[in-house]
């Protein structure tokens, strides 16, 4: 079997180091000590985050997508592979780093896929963009960290409270969608979306494109309209 081989390391907002390894034509993110954060052969969930978001939105004709998260490119790749031509897809990395091997070490990985005229990549925190925002988004697809119950960032933790859900909810249109991707199932966060006043759905999507490996949670939020 191919050796691991580490080609880059970043450092997450408070502090944590990422590190990128290659084995043939498979590229790793893992915390320091191993902690495997994704694979680029594990995006079947990142995916359908984009697809269960967008089947929402089939009928708007130029939705603004808003994506917490640039990873490895899944959700995004999703999200241009069902939205319409006039759609506007932002996305937001706190990591620079990452957004460079996007370009560089990962250029395979990523195609043209950041060169979509659709596609506009922002550094900084997306939980800063949403409070910005007011309506201004028919989706946000949030893949950040573990979901709920973060590794990286105990920042995100604003993502999901009460607080964070609200601000959510005001940075989406009438009849957004806030959709997000979770590590492990969490009954109290769909509880959570509820109080914050959105129609909630709870999907359990396997890691792997082959409807192999851990399953994951994803969660479908629609804004009501009161």
């Amino acid at each position: 079997m191919l050796p691991w081989i580490e080609l880059a390391t970043a450092v997450a907002p408070q502090g944590d180091r990422l590190h990128l390894f290659r084995r043939g034509d498979e590229y790793s993110i893992r915390l320091e000590g191993g902690n495997e954060l994704m694979n680029s052969r594990l995006g079947g969930s990142e995916e359908a985050l984009a697809t269960f978001a967008l089947e929402r939105l089939s009928a708007r004709p130029a939705p603004r997508v808003l994506i917490g998260g640039l990873g490895m490119g899944f959700t995004l790749r999703a999200t241009q592979a069902v939205a319409p031509k006039d759609a506007k897809l932002v996305v937001s990395e706190i990591v620079p780093e990452l957004i460079g091997w996007a370009h560089g070490h990962m250029a395979t990985v990523f195609a043209d896929c950041l060169s979509d005229p659709r596609v506009e990549v922002r550094t900084g925190d997306v939980g800063a963009e949403i409070r910005a925002s007011e309506g201004a988004f028919d989706a946000i697809l949030l893949d950040v960290d573990n979901g709920p119950d973060g590794l990286t960032r105990t920042d995100n933790d604003a993502l999901y409270s009460n607080t964070g859900l609200k601000n959510a909810r005001r940075a989406l249109s009438i009849g957004g969608v806030l959709s997000v991707w979770s590590a492990e199932p969490d009954d109290s966060f769909a509880r959570r979306l509820q109080r914050c006043g959105f129609d909630v759905l709870e999907h359990s999507v396997r890691a792997g494109r082959s409807k192999r490996g851990p399953k994951h949670t994803i969660w479908t939020a629609v804004r009501a309209s009161k």
